[in-house]
C-alpha cells in the first residue's frame, strides 16, 4: 500500500475522525503556551481547584503536552457531541425528582471516547508507521479545553467550558499527542461577546468573573468531586441537582445550533436516569447502587456520597413524605451520609 502524501495528512485525519463520529477535530502544537500556564498558575494559587489535589500535583505535566511526553511535536483535539434532545433545565421546576447532569445519563464517555481515539491512532499508524502516539480522555494531566481552543475547535466561554460555533457547548474532549509534525490551526475566536447568561444562571454564584470559575462554589465539583459535607451555606443552591450541573451550559445561546447526538448511541439517556424520584435513590443500598449506574460514570463517586446528595436534594424539597427515609439515614454508618440527613429532617420540618 502506498501512502497518500504527508501534506495531505490533516484532512485525513479529520476526515477518518469524522468516520469514528467525532464532531470536531483540529491541530495544535505540543509547546507550551505561557499565557496557558500563566492562568493554570493563577486558578490554582486562587485555591480555586479546592480539594483536586492533584491538580498540583502534576502542574508540569500540564504545562504543555511536552511536560507529559517530551516527545510529542503536535496535539490532535477532537471533541464528540453529547447535545441533548430534551431540555436539561426541565426538571427545575420538579423537586420531587432529582437532576443528573445530561453527559452522565448515558454509557461512561470515558469508555466510549477512548475507544475511538485508539481507532484514529492505530489507523494513524498504519498511514505513517514513523508514527508515535498516545491518546488522552479526561483522567490524565491533559489540558483539553485550552488544547481545544488553540487547535480551533471551539473556544472556552465565560463559563470556562468549550464552546463550539456548531455544536454549542456538548462535546467530550479527547485528546491525541503524536511525534508527528501536524500543521497547526489558528486558535478559535472568542465568540462570547458582551453575554453574561452563564454567569447568572449559576445557582452558587461559581464565577468570581468572566472566564474564571471557582470549583468550590461549583455544583458539578461540589456532587462529584468533593467528598466531605457540603457548605450550609451552598446546600440550598444544589437544588434537586444531585449528579453535576448542567445550568450554566444550557442557557448558552449557540446551543441553538447544535443537533441530538443520534449518532453516538451510546451517549443516548437511560430512561430510569432522565427523571428519577428520590424517593427511590433515597432506597439504595451500596448493591442498589452499584447495579443501577453500571456502566455509568457516576459508579465512580459510590453510594455514600451519591445518597449524601439525594439528601441535599430531599431538604430543598419540601416534600414531607420523604421525612421517614430521611430520618432512617440519620443513622447511617457514614458520617456525611448522616449530617445531610440531620439537615434535610430539619428543612423538611419546617
Amino acid at each position: 500500500m502506498v501512502n497518500a502524501p504527508v501534506k495531505d495528512l490533516e484532512t485525513r485525519i479529520a476526515a477518518q475522525a469524522a468516520a469514528l463520529g467525532f464532531a470536531a477535530c483540529g491541530f495544535a502544537s505540543a509547546g507550551e503556551d505561557p499565557l496557558r500556564t500563566a492562568r493554570l498558575e493563577q486558578w490554582l494559587g486562587e485555591g480555586h481547584h479546592g480539594t483536586m489535589d492533584w491538580m498540583t500535583a502534576r502542574l508540569d505535566h500540564r504545562r504543555s503536552p511536552r511536560g507529559l511526553w517530551p516527545q510529542a511535536r503536535s496535539v490532535i483535539a477532537l471533541g464528540m457531541s453529547y447535545a441533548p434532545a430534551h431540555d436539561p433545565l426541565a426538571l427545575e421546576g420538579a423537586p420531587d425528582h432529582a437532576r443528573i447532569s445530561v453527559y452522565a445519563q448515558g454509557r461512561d464517555y470515558h469508555d466510549v471516547v477512548k475507544k475511538r481515539l485508539k481507532a484514529l491512532a492505530r489507523w494513524l499508524v498504519a498511514e505513517v508507521p514513523s508514527a508515535e502516539v498516545k491518546v488522552f480522555v479526561d483522567t490524565a494531566p491533559v489540558m483539553e479545553k485550552p488544547l481545544g481552543e488553540a487547535a480551533g475547535i471551539g473556544w472556552q466561554g465565560k463559563h470556562t467550558n468549550m464552546v463550539s460555533p456548531t455544536h454549542g457547548s456538548w462535546l467530550f474532549l479527547g485528546a491525541i499527542y503524536t511525534t508527528l509534525e501536524l500543521a497547526p490551526a489558528q486558535p478559535h475566536r472568542d465568540q462570547c461577546g458582551s453575554c453574561r447568561a452563564c454567569l447568572d444562571a449559576c445557582p452558587t454564584d461559581a464565577f468570581p468573573a468572566p472566564y474564571r470559575l471557582d470549583a468550590r462554589r461549583c455544583i458539578s465539583y461540589l456532587t462529584i468531586e468533593h467528598k466531605g459535607p457540603v457548605a450550609e451555606d451552598l446546600r440550598a443552591g444544589i437544588g434537586n441537582r444531585i449528579y453535576g450541573c448542567d445550568d450554566c451550559l444550557a442557557v448558552c445561546p449557540w446551543n441553538k445550533f447544535a443537533h441530538e447526538a443520534q449518532a453516538i448511541r451510546e451517549f443516548l439517556p437511560r430512561a430510569e436516569l432522565v427523571a428519577p424520584r428520590l424517593a427511590e435513590l433515597l432506597a439504595l443500598d451500596d448493591a442498589g447502587f452499584r447495579a443501577l449506574f453500571s456502566g455509568s460514570p457516576i459508579k465512580r463517586i459510590g453510594r455514600d456520597r451519591f445518597v449524601r446528595n439525594c439528601l441535599y436534594a430531599a431538604g430543598n424539597s419540601g416534600n414531607g413524605a420523604l421525612v421517614p427515609q430521611v430520618t432512617a439515614l440519620t443513622a447511617d454508618p457514614d458520617p456525611v451520609v448522616a449530617d445531610a440527613a440531620r439537615w434535610a429532617k430539619a428543612r423538611l420540618s419546617g
